[in-house]
């Protein structure tokens, strides 16, 4: 997995209908070799590590399969990422950071172009270190689910039966 990478996804192609990779992943997921779970409807797929060996930094796969009536392959987009509830944290948690940065910036250029005191400017390095922190623990969480999202990508590949774009 590259460093530097939020949220690693992958684009490809295969001669399966939607229907077909369904049906394989379903069959591969209901063996319960790989330790996964997962759910596979209409045009999209997620799989993620089996409930008892989660953790906060475990990852999921998400797919998005398209095929036009014309094309003779599918179009598969997969994009790996943290759980839904550590992406909203962060999420929420960067948008917070964000407006207070800029509410505070407003705020402590104001005052000073009022030659008032700007005691509330020395926050801003404050905010920036806090979105740091958050960014580098973001990637050591990703660093620690690596192995179980390389588990995730090596059983999709064998669901597709061909190698996928390095992640």
């Amino acid at each position: 997995m590259a460093s530097f990478r939020i949220r690693p996804k992958f684009e490809t192609t295969s001669p399966l209908t939607i229907e077909e990779i369904i049906e394989k992943v379903k069959e591969k997921l209901n063996d319960n070799m790989h330790h996964l779970n997962g759910q596979a409807m209409q045009d999209h797929i997620t799989i993620r590590v089996n409930p008892n060996q989660q953790h906060f930094w475990s990852p999921q796969l998400s797919v998005l399969m398209t095929r036009e009536p014309e094309d003779s392959e599918t179009k598969i987009i997969g994009v790996y990422g943290p759980m839904p509830n550590v992406w909203t944290i962060f999420a929420l948690s960067y948008l917070a950071l964000s407006v207070l940065f800029i509410f505070i910036s407003i705020i402590a250029f104001s005052q000073r172009a009022l030659d008032q005191d700007t005691a509330l400017i020395y926050v801003l390095p404050l905010l920036i270190l806090i979105a740091l922190t958050m960014y580098i623990s973001s990637q050591m969480g990703q660093k620690l689910g690596a192995p179980q999202t390389y588990a995730i990508h090596y059983f999709f590949e064998e669901v597709l039966g061909k190698p996928l774009p390095t992640i």
